[in-house]
């Protein structure tokens, strides 16, 4: 099996470290990741300049670009053979519910699936990351999980491990997205030259977290397992926007 992983946090990161290390066992692992913290970075293509691909010592791949560019190009015009699976992470920090829509991490995945590879996000539930080795066992898991299946179409799987051992973990849990509050306003400041900056407000509190969506589980020490789709289309607005315009 042969699996590409990626992230947002760039490719210094110890979550994509410590994934890689824990898919080596079970698959040959290229690593393609941003050569910074891409987080927050979204679906985002780079298309005003050429992007370059390097490699560090540890054998990782690095490109000057966003989690999306990294698998792009990956998939496009560096490997000789499409991937078996992508995978990104492990991101540092939560990735449910609203998240998603801004999350470089899932980008990534995202990415993959556009492309037709089975994919997956996984995210570790803390701003500290105490327990990337359990979030990288779940990863693996589901990672011969879906090797296991015969698969008619890819799949794009979004995962958020809560940050404790694995043996306190409670199982797995399959969850539809939540919801939070609005984002907090953003922050005005100055620099030190005197000018007004901005700094983007923290995201809002969870606010649709009730049973069945990746907040109520995690919050219960269960592993979110979200399938998610890129079809973005409102159908229950299709006959309202048809009758506006008279049709």
């Amino acid at each position: 099996m042969r699996i590409l992983l990626s992230n947002d946090d760039g490719y210094f990161a110890p979550g994509i470290e410590c994934l890689a290390q824990a898919l080596s066992q079970v698959a040959e692992v290229t690593v393609v990741a941003p050569e910074r913290d891409r987080s927050g970075a979204s679906n985002s293509l780079t298309l005003d300049r050429p992007l370059s691909l390097k490699r560090a010592a540890n054998g990782f791949y690095y490109v000057n670009g966003t989690p999306t560019d990294c698998v792009h190009l990956a998939v496009t015009g560096m490997l000789d053979d499409l991937p078996d699976m992508v995978v990104s992470g492990i991101n540092i920090g939560a990735n449910m519910g609203d998240d998603t829509i801004y999350s470089g991490t899932v980008a990534a995945a995202t990415e993959g699936f556009l492309l037709g590879v089975p994919s997956l996000a996984v995210s570790l539930c803390s701003k500290t990351g105490e327990h990337f080795a359990c979030a990288a066992r779940v990863a693996r898991e589901l990672v011969l999980m879906l090797q296991r299946q015969s698969l008619s179409e890819p799949v794009l799987l979004n995962v958020n491990v809560p940050d404790v051992p694995y043996e306190a973990l409670r199982g797995l849990a399959v969850s539809r997205l939540g919801k939070r509050h609005k984002a907090e306003p953003v922050v005005r400041t100055s620099s030190p030259r005197n000018e007004t900056v901005y700094w983007v407000g923290a995201a809002g509190e969870a606010q649709d977290a009730g049973e069945g969506t990746d907040f109520h589980a995690v919050h219960n020490d269960c592993v979110s397992v979200t399938p998610l789709q890129v079809d973005l289309t409102h159908v229950a607005h299709l006959p309202l926007v048809r009758r506006w315009l008279g049709q």
